[in-house]
């Protein structure tokens, strides 16, 4: 909870949930979302909230006593501790795909460096983990690039592009793209998702009707449904996809790519652990020398 109790005392001494946000790189909603949970923690509510401010309570005053002491003692200890021995937790959010290849190579890399530092995968589709980004749930995640201008406060870093390509069953007679498409059972990446709406606005741009059989997520779900011949699939040729009982086809003139990156705050020190982090993310897919 350190870091709730870092924005309690930002929005106690600014006196404004936006203010407080502008100073801690978050946004207003994420500092909400943070005093939320450091009141559900303690148990009682530490701010009247009115329209434009913030003010502490009888309880809020006593609570920001005793976090400027509990925060004068941990910084105490970091600078007591120095900069020999490396220990912590890093919250790492990563969409399925990533996992089992990028991920392992990047995780493997950090441990390697910091082999006290305790590491969470938290998964979940990019709009999901964007957001928890936002509020400080976690410190940075791996995830496509999202159709939208981030909010200001977060930052994008390209890690890899994979090409988007139509996925047939291998025993499916050889025909286009274009005629795979409109003749067979189309197995839909959900349109929720970011990598979804890539395919749906391929889609609507070219006219192609498809005669839908089943909507889902996961890359490797849907190329086993391909490889089982209950229709074919616009899916992304990601690194460690099983072509087995596949055959994939390019898509020539109208090919387009899905882009994975790191989200993380503008205000992450890059010298902590979410930047040493990324930095092993850019080394493992290639975005950065070794």
């Amino acid at each position: 909870m350190l870091r709730e109790f870092k924005t309690f005392v930002a929005v106690a001494r600014d006196g404004t949930f936006t203010g407080a946000g502008q100073q801690l790189g978050l946004t207003q909603s994420a500092v909400s979302a943070q005093i939320r949970r450091l009141e559900d923690f303690i148990g009682v509510e530490l701010f009247d909230r009115g329209a434009r401010n913030a003010s502490l309570n009888a309880a809020g005053r006593e609570v920001l006593a005793h976090t400027e002491e509990l925060l004068g003692l941990v910084d105490r200890m970091v600078r007591q501790a120095g900069s020999g021995h490396v220990s912590g937790a890093l919250r790492v959010a990563a969409i399925a795909s990533v996992q089992q290849s990028l991920l392992v190579q990047s995780l493997a890399a950090f441990r390697t460096d910091y082999p006290d530092v305790s590491v969470r995968i938290v998964p979940g589709v990019s709009l999901a983990l964007l957001g928890q980004v936002d509020a400080g749930e976690v410190d940075l995640a791996v995830l496509i690039r999202p159709p939208f201008t981030l909010p200001p406060e977060l930052t994008w870093r390209p890690l890899l592009t994979e090409p988007m390509v139509v996925a047939v069953p291998a025993g499916l007679p050889d025909m286009p793209w274009r005629e795979a498409l409109a003749s067979q059972p189309f197995i839909r990446y959900e349109r929720a998702s970011f990598g979804g709406r890539l395919v749906d606005n391929f889609l609507r741009r070219h006219r192609l009707a498809v005669h839908e059989a089943v909507e889902l997520d996961e890359i490797d779900a849907i190329a086993n449904l391909v490889r089982h011949g209950l229709g074919v699939a616009m899916l992304p040729q990601t690194r460690q996809l099983d072509v087995s009982g596949l055959r994939l086809l390019d898509l020539g003139a109208a090919a387009f790519d899905r882009e994975i990156g790191i989200v993380a705050r503008r205000t992450a020190d890059p010298d902590g652990l979410a930047g040493k982090m990324s930095r092993c993310l850019l080394v493992a897919a290639g975005a950065a020398p070794a």
